[in-house]
């Protein structure tokens, strides 16, 4: 295994679990305790398919989690809430923590603070799986068999945390002397939020954020948000600019590597799915293994036999929503608080008028109101 992320770590659990006498090795560039980011955001739904898989992993996360029943969004002073909206988050590294402790349990040795160049350094192994993230040593050296390609998204981000305990996760969209900016914030601890802030190419260089230093930026990014983040300063956590990559392989596995996680395909942060799919990746692999034991091309067979159809449709959604953010200055433009909320729940396609009637009657009945 080849990262000690979220999806490494759960597979390993997992396919441990369920053959005991297997030699399951896990390696890690990084030290134990480091994490890019602060919290990570599950909904409802995504945390309902841990219940039915892994119950006793989802009761130990539940009792970590902050929790609430709506998403609200704020625009030109305005909050609206999305009732039946509901999502739960974590910290990451308290996450990291709570799957170091399980794998260690099981017998499963990490080895962290050993960066990997190549395959052939982890000497032979029946099974290679690369879940090492959007960078991805095992990816990159078989590009090309597992094919591979990428799309750069233009607007910039930096993920932020902050000592503000949010009500909820919140979008909040402001104007400025640069141009628009929103940030994406949500608590997951009783003291702390995570506050990505994300605008567009021309806001970011407008605002001298190409150029900026990480005081220079976090200062900006509070002057910006300052109504929201009352008086309270943003921390930084490897918190550079970035554009997001929108990350697909035609193939998931080459020879006996495999790649699960945001090595096999990334899901922008919007949808808040990126560790939803990296779970549910590791929970098919293992289910897969489960049905070829250790016939190895038979079970990744089975793995994207059995997982492609559900990760193209999510993929297509989040890829969806991520080219609504690069147009949300537009929209801003168009939209009153109200309308844009409603634009933005239905961004995806995937969101009739019927399901919102269904999850959020008190949002709709303000929608068909204005009708």
């Amino acid at each position: 295994m080849v990262g000690a992320g979220p999806a490494g770590l759960l597979f390993s659990l997992l396919i441990k679990r369920r053959f005991p006498e297997w030699d399951v090795r896990v390696v890690e560039q990084n030290p134990a305790d480091a994490t890019f980011g602060f919290g990570v955001v599950f909904s409802e739904g995504a945390l309902a398919f841990l219940e039915r898989d892994a119950p006793d992993l989802h009761a130990g996360l539940t009792a970590r989690m902050e929790s609430w029943p709506m998403q609200r969004i704020v625009h030109r002073g305005e909050r609206v809430d999305v009732d039946g909206n509901g999502f739960s988050a974590i910290g990451r590294l308290q996450l990291l923590q709570f799957l170091q402790a399980l794998c260690r349990d099981a017998g499963v040795p990490v080895e962290y603070g050993r960066p990997v160049a190549s395959i052939a350094e982890l000497g032979k192994a029946d099974l290679v799986v690369g879940a090492d993230g959007v960078n991805s040593m095992v990816r990159r050296e078989r590009e090309a068999a597992f094919g591979a390609r990428i799309e750069w998204l233009n607007n910039r981000f930096a993920w932020y945390g902050v000592a503000l305990p949010f009500e909820c996760l919140t979008l909040t969209f402001r104007e400025s002397e640069w141009g628009a900016f929103v940030a994406h914030h949500y608590r997951y601890s009783p003291t702390m939020s995570t506050f990505i802030v994300e605008c567009d190419e021309a806001t970011w260089r407008r605002a001298g954020l190409d150029r900026a230093s990480d005081a220079e930026s976090r200062a900006i990014c509070e002057r910006v948000f300052a109504e929201d983040l009352a008086g309270r300063p943003l921390v930084s956590n490897k918190s550079i600019w970035r554009r997001f990559p929108l990350l697909w392989n035609e193939r998931w596995s080459a020879g006996n590597a495999v790649l699960i996680g945001d090595a096999l395909r990334t899901m922008h942060f919007s949808i808040g799915s990126g560790t939803r799919a990296a779970f549910e990746d590791a929970i098919a692999l293992d289910r897969a293994f489960g049905v070829a034991g250790d016939d190895v091309p038979r079970a990744l067979a089975e793995f994207e036999r059995g997982r492609r159809p559900v990760v193209e449709k999510l993929h297509a959604a989040a890829n969806r929503s991520s080219y609504w953010y690069e147009e949300f200055p537009a929209r801003m433009a168009r939209f009153d608080a109200l309308g844009l909320a409603y634009d933005y729940m239905t961004r995806s396609g995937r969101m009739t008028d019927e399901r919102l009637r269904e999850m959020a009657p008190k949002f709709m009945a303000r929608v068909e109101a204005r009708r």
